[in-house]
């Protein structure tokens, strides 16, 4: 289940949107919920993001339409996922992406 919180973050390998969701804790620890299920804690939101990033995933709430289309998506018809439990989130997080356009 999703909190206000959450941020979303996906990447686009191949013909593939994943998605990652990270979570602040109040004890400033961070989780990542990977597209596997498994929930990584970090330190930190900095130590959670530079993970994000060097695994080449982007933040949905900092993409623009230019991010997006070097990416090879289309902002306006992305939606992080949603469900009631992360048991039923997981097969959710990925999705394969129709790429009929040039």
């Amino acid at each position: 289940m999703s909190t206000p919180d959450d941020q979303w973050w996906l990447a686009a390998p191949g013909d593939t949107l994943v998605w990652a969701r990270l979570r602040v804790l109040e004890s400033g620890n961070t989780q990542v919920f990977d597209a596997r299920g498994e929930t990584l804690v970090y330190d930190d939101e900095d130590s959670a993001r530079m993970a994000l990033l060097d695994a080449e995933f982007r933040a949905l709430d900092g993409l623009d339409e230019d991010d997006a289309e070097l990416m090879g998506l289309d902002l306006d018809s992305i939606m992080a996922p949603e469900a009631e439990s992360d048991e039923e989130l997981v097969p959710l997080m990925t999705e394969k992406l129709a790429r009929g356009h040039a």
